[in-house]
């Protein structure tokens, strides 16, 4: 077998495609003089709401910022927790904790997200918010956290920072809870060309909170209705998500396909993300569970292609998490998927002759 190189990215490939139509947004905010708080902004910020069917979106510095500000309009502060899922990305327990709040984690269940059925024990009185992640870009089941969010009377906060075009039973993620967070990093589906961040939310008073909390808190020039962040997606990152946008919904049909295709050539070797009933996942990662996943991890790179663990050691066994005094048999779902896990190269661009090349390999490895 000839070796191939399948790398975990290929940015070039995609800026190629769109690379004149990059350059002349470039070029118009570079000439227009207004980099900050511009119509660029303003103008992606609805076209964001309207891709996520929700009546509101704003524009902030990043995806943890997304997360961060709204858990601040959610009047979470010292001694309120927070309760999340253990397996995500450190951005989800740290938001919370820069708070002075506590994250308290719950139970995944088979789709690597929150477990409803473990979600309830996890409330208590100090709870001010609930944050399911839609891990991998696969939807939580909303409906289940919602409802027993809503009987307890606690805002659900969607970190949906891998998850930007998914859909659970026909409807958006982003629009489910009462806000939603959004990341775009370059690493994600949709991305600016640095840091960037949304938060979509039909809520008037939230929206209206956001306004002010990205912008140090601000009324208006001179005066300032309490403590915040400066946190403002800046012109030429909008201007340059507002070329990719309308392509977004292209580049997720392709990486679909290219998952599920994925799912057919490796059902045999390893556990495959299946998609559950009114699950619409955008595949942002590409995550089977495997035994031996370390040496299989070793041997794919060794052959050329670049797999990645996401994540090695969960949030709550985190040195940041130690005060927080939980213990490697407390989450044994997440614990035991710790270990299994392997995310694989996948991407528009992916050509079905290095998707090949990856099953084989994986093949060759268990046989």
């Amino acid at each position: 077998m000839n070796q191939i190189i399948v790398p975990y990215v290929t940015f070039p490939e995609q800026v190629t495609k769109i690379k004149t139509e990059l350059m002349q947004a470039f070029e118009d905010v570079l000439v227009s003089g207004q980099y900050v708080m511009g119509e660029k902004g303003k103008q992606f910020e609805k076209e964001f709401a309207a891709y996520c069917n929700t009546e509101h979106a704003i524009g902030v510095a990043n995806g943890t910022d997304a997360l961060h500000l709204v858990l601040k309009c959610f009047g979470v502060g010292p001694g309120d927790e927070v309760i999340t899922a253990p397996n995500s990305f450190i951005a989800s327990a740290g938001a919370i904790g820069v708070l002075g709040a506590r994250p308290v984690f719950t139970d995944i269940g088979a789709d690597m997200n929150i477990d409803p059925d473990q979600l309830e024990k996890a409330i208590t009185p100090k709870t001010k918010a609930i944050m399911p992640v839609h891990l991998t870009g696969r939807p939580a089941k909303m409906d289940e956290i919602l409802e027993i969010a809503n009987h307890h009377k606690i805002p659900v906060l969607e970190d949906a920072a891998q998850a930007a075009g998914a859909k659970y039973k026909g409807k958006k993620v982003g629009g489910l809870g009462n806000a939603a967070g959004y990341s775009l990093h370059p690493l994600k589906n949709l991305h600016a060309f640095g840091d960037g961040g949304m938060v979509t939310t039909s809520d008037p008073q939230i929206y209206q909170m956001m306004l002010q909390a990205r912008n140090h808190g601000l009324i208006n020039r001179e005066q300032c209705g309490f403590w915040s962040y400066n946190s403002r997606l800046d012109e030429l990152q909008a201007t340059m998500l507002l070329v990719q946008l309308p392509h977004l919904d292209t580049w997720t049909k392709e990486r679909r396909r290219l998952a599920l295709r994925y799912n057919d050539l490796l059902r045999p070797y390893a556990n495959v993300p299946d998609e559950g009933e009114g699950e619409y996942c955008v595949f942002q990662t590409y995550v089977i569970q495997v035994d031996n996943r370390d040496k299989l991890q070793t041997y794919l790179n060794s052959n050329g292609v670049q797999a990645l663990v996401h994540y090695p050691l969960p949030l709550h066994l985190q040195p940041a998490a130690k005060a927080l005094g939980y213990t490697e048999k407390d989450f044994p779902r997440t614990m035991e998927l710790s270990s299994r896990i392997l995310s694989l190269p996948l991407y528009p661009e992916l050509k079905e002759e290095q998707q090949d090349y990856v099953a084989d390999l994986i093949l060759k490895f268990f046989k």
